[in-house]
Formats: structure tokens, C-alpha cells, sequence
């Protein structure tokens, strides 16, 4: 018998299949944010220098390079005088305000903040973004200045938004804000008399627990160390201590305030400790000075916390790594971003919000410092 065998090339059915994920680098991802600013209107004519675009997308040189030149290949963009980058856009009218943008100012880079700040602040990015926003972060030391209205026009003008969160603010930019009646967020405390929503840790409730704790100890005259200057959350952290120290026999307080130095932070310790009644307890704002204050005392042959107890006001990551353990209150980053989150968006939908202070309560962390 003969077998004859015929082979067909036959085409394989199509399979349909989820599609493969596609990576996308950081610069794909600054060039497709600056392509959506410049078609809202978020910059027209020319584009800011390459400093300021990292400062504000908070990326490197590098990667910013990379996303202008995709950007200039495809056209969007082209190099005019003095290396200025003109955008090459169809005109259309001059927007109010961009309606995606939530602005957060500050005077510090992220890479100069507390870790705690760093977490809100992505965590905040991600939620916005989730929610069809975006955040944008200016740095700029000119506005939170005792006179800060130059600086925060032209900013305003440049860069319009939705929203503005104040991060760290001082009374005249919280003023200048509240005159120009701009869409604003205060990320901490609004300072008395100034009525603009707010939202930050409760300072003077969690003071307020400290010098009662400290009092119930046994301590007699106590220490609050914090940075000079106007904060509101600094302010509402007297005004807590005062009330827990008050009444009959009521120990003795004094507020150290130093210029953020540690040798002036040193300096009053040594003050304070060489007066005819020496405090036998440090209540400390910002988590940085905790060591200064912790090393200090312990070159002076002092015991912690036998002959000084040593309380953090705010709380960071390197604490927990401290020996003696480090008795400080913390705060939950991702719950504190939650809440920022809600008030900047109802204010950049509906361009208010009351004057409401909200204030979210901090864990105490038992040390053994206290």
C-alpha cells in the first residue's frame, strides 16, 4: 500500500491574550506631563529653564533632558535664543487657572525634608493623581519672607492652579494669601486671626498630654525647646503645655527657643542647666534636635532619663534606632495625606472651603527616655 502524505502550511488560529505591560521610564512619563501643561495653558510662549522644570517635577537634570529632547523631536518644542525652548503649539485663549493643578509651596526640597514630610508628600502626589489631579511643587525660600507679596505674585502668575497648599507657612504669607482670596490650603496651623482652613497634627492636645504626663512623673520644672519664629503648631504647643502645668502647685515651664543650630540649641541647655533650679525635663519640637539635645546631655555626664527626661513632640524614622528608646509622638503620614487630599480637592472643584481647623490626634510611643 502506498501512503502519500501532503503537508499543508496551515495558519495558526488568532489567540486573543492580555496584553503584555508596557515599562515606561520616568522620562517618557516628564515629557507626557510637560506635553499635557503646555496644551492646557499651564505655559504658553516659552518654557521655564531646566532648574526650575526639576525643582517643580521634582526629577534630575538628566531625566529632564531626555523629556525635552522626545519633546523637540516630536516637534512640541523648539530651541530659540539664549537656549530658551519655545512651545510650538496652535494658540488658543489665555486660561484663569488650570483646572488639573494643585500648587503645594514650601521652602524645602524634598530631599531636605523629615522622612514623615517625604512619605505625606508622595502619598499625597498618589492621591491626587488617583483623583485626576496633579500636584506640582514649588520651592521657594522668597515666599515664606517677612514680606513674601513679589515673590508669591509672580508666582501665582506663572504657575496658575486650582489649589494651593502652604507647607510650613508664616503669618504674612498666610495674610497675603487670605487678601487675595486664592484658593488656599494650609498644610499645618493657620495663625490666630488669620482664617484660612488648615489641616495638622493636634500640637496643643498632644502637649497638652505631654506635661500632664510629665507632671503626673514628678517633674517640677520643665523645658520646651522649639525654633524661633511665628508656627502656629509651636504656638498651639505652649498654649497645650500651659494648660496641662496650670493650677495649684503648678510646676515651672520655660520655652527655649533656638535658631536651629546645634551649638544654640546647646547653649541654652547650658543656660537652662546652670540656673538655681535645673529642669529635670525636655519636651523637644522637631524630631532633628532630639539628638543634639540627647548627645548634649549625655557629655555632661547626665542620665537619661534618671536625671532628665527627654520627650519627642514629633516623630522620625532614625528615633526608633536611639538608646535609651526615644518617648515621642507619631503621626500617620497616609492618614494625614488622606485628609489633605479631600480638603484640596473639594477646594479645587469648588474653589472654598470653610475656615475649618482639622486636627488629627498623634500615638504616643512609650521610651525609655520618659
Amino acid at each position: 500500500m502506498l501512503l502519500v502524505c501532503f503537508l499543508y502550511q496551515m495558519t495558526p488560529p488568532q489567540i486573543s491574550g492580555p496584553k503584555l505591560p508596557q515599562r515606561v521610564s520616568l522620562a517618557e512619563v516628564t515629557a507626557q506631563s510637560l506635553r499635557e501643561s503646555m496644551h492646557s495653558g499651564h505655559w504658553q510662549g516659552y518654557l521655564p529653564g531646566e532648574r526650575e522644570l526639576c525643582e517643580r517635577l521634582q526629577v534630575s537634570r538628566s531625566t529632564m533632558r531626555t523629556a525635552l529632547a522626545a519633546l523637540e523631536r516630536d516637534g512640541i518644542l523648539e530651541v530659540a535664543e539664549r537656549q530658551r525652548r519655545r512651545i510650538k503649539l496652535p494658540k488658543a485663549g489665555k486660561p484663569m487657572a488650570n483646572s488639573q493643578v494643585i500648587a503645594l509651596i514650601t521652602a524645602r526640597p524634598l530631599l531636605a525634608m523629615t522622612a514623615a514630610s517625604v512619605v505625606m508628600v508622595d502619598e499625597l502626589r498618589d492621591q491626587l493623581a488617583r483623583a485626576g489631579f496633579r500636584l506640582e511643587i514649588h520651592v521657594s525660600t522668597a515666599c515664606f519672607s517677612s514680606k513674601p507679596a513679589r515673590a508669591l505674585e509672580g508666582l501665582t502668575a506663572r504657575s496658575p492652579a486650582a489649589a494651593w497648599l502652604l507647607m510650613g507657612s508664616i503669618q504674612s504669607m498666610q495674610d497675603w494669601f487670605l487678601r487675595r482670596q486664592l484658593p488656599c490650603l494650609v498644610v499645618g496651623s493657620s495663625l490666630a486671626g488669620v482664617a484660612l482652613p488648615s489641616v495638622d497634627t493636634d500640637y496643643r492636645a498632644t502637649c497638652r498630654h505631654a506635661g500632664a504626663m510629665l507632671r503626673r512623673a514628678g517633674h517640677r520644672h520643665m523645658i520646651f525647646l522649639r525654633p524661633e519664629g511665628g508656627y502656629g503648631g509651636d504656638l498651639e504647643s505652649e498654649h497645650g503645655l500651659k494648660e496641662a502645668l496650670q493650677g495649684e502647685d503648678a510646676p515651672a515651664l520655660q520655652v527655649l527657643r533656638h535658631n536651629g543650630t546645634a551649638q544654640h540649641v546647646c547653649a541654652l541647655l547650658d543656660k537652662a542647666l546652670r540656673s538655681t533650679r535645673p529642669p529635670t525635663a525636655c519636651l523637644v519640637a522637631r524630631a532633628t534636635h532630639v539628638l543634639t539635645v540627647m548627645m548634649f546631655l549625655m557629655q555632661r555626664g547626665l542620665r537619661i532619663p534618671q536625671d532628665m527626661a527627654v520627650v519627642a513632640r514629633d516623630d522620625d524614622a532614625f528615633l526608633q534606632h536611639t538608646t535609651p528608646t526615644t518617648a515621642r509622638y507619631a503621626s500617620n503620614p497616609a492618614q494625614f495625606a488622606r485628609r489633605v487630599c479631600v480638603a484640596a480637592r473639594q477646594l479645587a472643584e469648588t474653589g472654598s472651603l470653610p475656615p475649618k481647623a482639622i486636627r488629627l490626634m498623634p500615638k504616643f510611643i512609650k521610651g525609655e527616655s520618659c
